[in-house]
């Protein structure tokens, strides 16, 4: 009989981390750089360069991705493509297109609770997930994936949504490590420290990032402002209740007025840290 034809060895199951720029996700390039975590691939995705927080894709440019390169790891900005046309899609192009009534974003309703959010999903989430599956991710073979949260934040484990061709680990609360110990790492690993990681509109910010914003991003806020009004005068035309960037109940322009330092009792603020928001 002839011989059968040898086997391909089966690769190894993919192992990401998923990339979202900040402190935590960049404490686990640090991290993996010293052979401490065992990722070699970072993920990251860009909800558009017109979204993210421009200080974040510069630290990513000048800093995150020299270090990667320096150190055989391999990090990946990946985008939303649109399937039947092949644009790229972002974000902020999806909020304000002509006849858009997108509302993607946690916006805040009149009462001060967040709307309905699926941007997460959208434009995180099923990125990452496409780009697993082109890399040979299946449910028999899921891909690992982890995710920055870190010890003070344990409360936002385990809420992450997971997909049948992933499996979901938390290294740095495996590791103790807590948002302080991260800036401690960065900085051995001689990188500086990144700023908040976040899309410069996100609802889901405090009073105080929108002050830092006001002083030192003007041109940012305003457009910030712009959106907001933007998607009132679209509110209106429906009939629709007006909604907000802040929970305050008010226009972001009002709230956070000039020459006024932060309001009280303001705690929230998630950022995309973890490249996965709140989920």
């Amino acid at each position: 009989m002839p011989n059968a034809c040898p086997q391909r060895p089966s690769r190894p199951p993919l192992r990401s981390f998923s990339y979202g720029g900040g402190w935590q996700s960049t404490a686990a390039l640090a991290l993996a750089a010293r052979g401490e975590l065992d990722y070699r691939t970072f993920l990251m995705a860009n909800v558009g360069d017109d979204s993210e927080n421009p200080a974040t894709l510069r630290y990513i440019e000048r800093h995150a991705a020299p270090f990667a390169r320096d150190h055989g790891l391999e990090l990946v900005l990946l985008h939303k493509v649109m399937k039947r046309t092949g644009e790229v899609r972002t974000l902020y192009q999806d909020l304000t297109r002509p006849g858009s009534r997108s509302l993607r974003i946690p916006i805040r309703m009149s009462n001060g609770a967040p709307g309905t959010r699926s941007c997460t999903v959208e434009f995180k989430i099923k990125v990452i997930g496409q780009e697993l599956l082109r890399r040979g991710a299946t449910a028999s073979a899921p891909a690992t994936v982890g995710i920055g949260i870190s010890l003070d934040e344990i409360h936002r484990a385990n809420k992450r949504r997971c997909e049948p061709y992933e499996r979901i680990e938390y290294p740095l609360l495996e590791l103790g490590i807590r948002r302080n110990d991260c800036i401690r790492i960065i900085r051995n690993a001689g990188l500086p420290v990144p700023p908040k990681s976040a899309c410069w509109f996100c609802p889901f910010q405090r009073a105080e990032t929108w002050h830092e914003r006001r002083r030192s991003q003007p041109e940012l806020f305003n457009r910030a402002c712009e959106l907001e009004d933007l998607l009132n005068r679209r509110r209106d035309d429906l009939g629709k209740d007006h909604v907000f960037l802040t929970r305050f109940g008010r226009p972001l322009r009002q709230v956070i007025a000039e020459g006024v330092d932060t309001l009280p009792l303001d705690e929230f603020d998630t950022g995309c840290d973890s490249g996965w928001c709140m989920t």
